[in-house]
């Protein structure tokens, strides 16, 4: 009878730990173009760390409010020249603020919606920043996934109130 319960315990315990980290079969969310709406196709397999593999499941950022992640992400804002059009501090320039909690487009309040836009340009001037995509020549130029989340985690920090989950 004790042996029976310390099976039971680990394959509980086994079972709830699998249930923590999104399934590889698992539905993924869809992307779509900021443009015109399109299907955007994404390799999954750039989702290569545990915060980008949760974001294509979820739509969750894990980096949101970390000190560390926001950090990186304003270095690479800096680094892709995000700043030129954006300001330094993202409050706008001849490109519009993102700080919101208004967006040239409303998606972008989700974290969903920003990323697209951030992946795939828009019609108002901005070029895709997503791998592959900002040099076609080139497809590992660009930004991974894990970056633009970094990125957009600076992003928010300028207004908590909108973590875009």
């Amino acid at each position: 009878m004790r042996l029976f319960l310390i099976v039971v315990m680990i394959l509980t315990l086994i079972s709830c730990s699998q249930s923590e980290q999104p399934n590889a079969n698992a539905q993924v969310i869809t992307f779509n173009a900021t443009q015109d709406g399109s299907p955007l196709s994404i390799d999954a397999s750039q989702f290569d760390t545990p915060a980008a593999k949760n974001f294509l499941h979820t739509g969750k950022n894990d980096y949101i409010g970390q000190a560390d992640a926001i950090e990186k992400g304003k270095k690479l804002f800096q680094l892709y020249s995000c700043t030129q059009c954006h300001g330094g501090n993202a409050g706008g320039q001849t490109g519009p603020s993102l700080h919101g909690p208004n967006f040239n487009y409303a998606k972008d309040a989700t974290n969903k919606g920003m990323f697209e836009t951030i992946w795939h340009g828009t019609n108002g001037g901005m070029g895709a920043k997503g791998r592959g995509l900002m040099d076609p020549s080139d497809a590992t130029a660009g930004l991974s996934p894990d970056e633009v989340l970094l990125i957009q985690a600076w992003i928010r920090s300028h207004n908590p109130s909108l973590s875009g989950n």
